[in-house]
């Protein structure tokens, strides 16, 4: 069992929800990266999604846009955050981590030199945004022979037939956009949200988590009882992009604060 499904079933068990924190690798350097990621553990996050910089991000808003920017200025690379996530596995082996980002970067490495280096690193599962279905057997194979989940994306504009087709080459959980348009937007329609994940949870076993317009503890409670977990970015990348030196303070505030409302 890998250590997502262990991960959630551990969650389930315990009737709590999960808290998946995104920031980027390499963001504002390296070394914030590993001190970050440990931080978002020690405060409550069950899964870490890593962003993959990437120069044109075409999902992402202007958070974590910027947040690509300030890493690509320090050239990392995907090789550099497959070292960043080996560093991490030297004190934590539990907490499963998802590199999340653009077809082209992982495409440059090959799907199976990048498969076999993600796992022998640590690496979890990866959710590339600009990945259909049909242009991924490849990589599906590759990942799945080494054990590494492929977390794919579901809008609120995707027909059911389409959710099938997703949901069967899906592992891990199954990321629901809360709402059209780009990470970081507002106005979450809390009984839209309810109705098309209900609709998901027909659809397939795997657990669902809602990402996209969730801030805080407000936003995590309005929508908490709807999935398995929440995704949480935008907000995590503009603490990142902050005072260096406050970032562990307002990261550890922000963390307890959507911990608390979420369970």
């Amino acid at each position: 069992m890998g250590r997502i499904q262990e991960t959630f079933l551990d969650l389930e068990k315990l009737k709590k929800k999960a808290l998946v924190g995104y920031i980027v690798s390499g963001d504002p350097d390296v070394s914030s990266t590993l001190n970050a990621m440990q931080l978002m553990v020690k405060g409550g996050v069950h899964v870490i999604e890593l962003g993959i910089a990437f120069s044109d991000p075409m999902a992402e808003g202007p958070s974590i846009q910027q947040g690509h920017e300030r890493a690509l200025k320090n050239k990392i690379s995907l090789q550099e955050t497959l070292g960043l996530v080996k560093s991490f596995r030297e004190d934590d082996d539990k907490t499963p981590i998802v590199l999340m980002g653009y077809m082209n970067t992982f495409e440059a490495l090959g799907s199976k030199v990048f498969s076999s280096t993600a796992k022998e690193n640590g690496v979890d599962g990866i959710l590339i945004v600009d990945m259909p279905i049909e242009e991924s057997v490849e990589f599906t194979e590759q990942t799945k022979k080494h054990g590494i989940d492929i977390i794919r994306l579901v809008a609120p504009t995707t027909s059911e037939s389409r959710i099938k087709k997703i949901c069967k080459q899906a592992s891990g959980y199954v990321y629901y956009i809360s709402l059209k348009g780009i990470t970081g937007a507002n106005s979450i329609n809390v009984d839209e949200v309810k109705n098309k994940v209900l609709k998901l949870r027909e659809l397939t076993e795997l657990p669902v988590v809602i990402g996209f317009g969730i801030k805080d503890g407000s936003t995590a409670s309005s929508v908490k009882d709807l999935a398995d977990g929440i995704v949480v970015g935008s907000t995590l990348v503009d603490i990142m992009g902050g005072n260096k030196e406050e970032i562990e303070k307002h990261l550890s505030i922000k963390i307890n604060d959507l911990s608390r409302a979420l369970n």
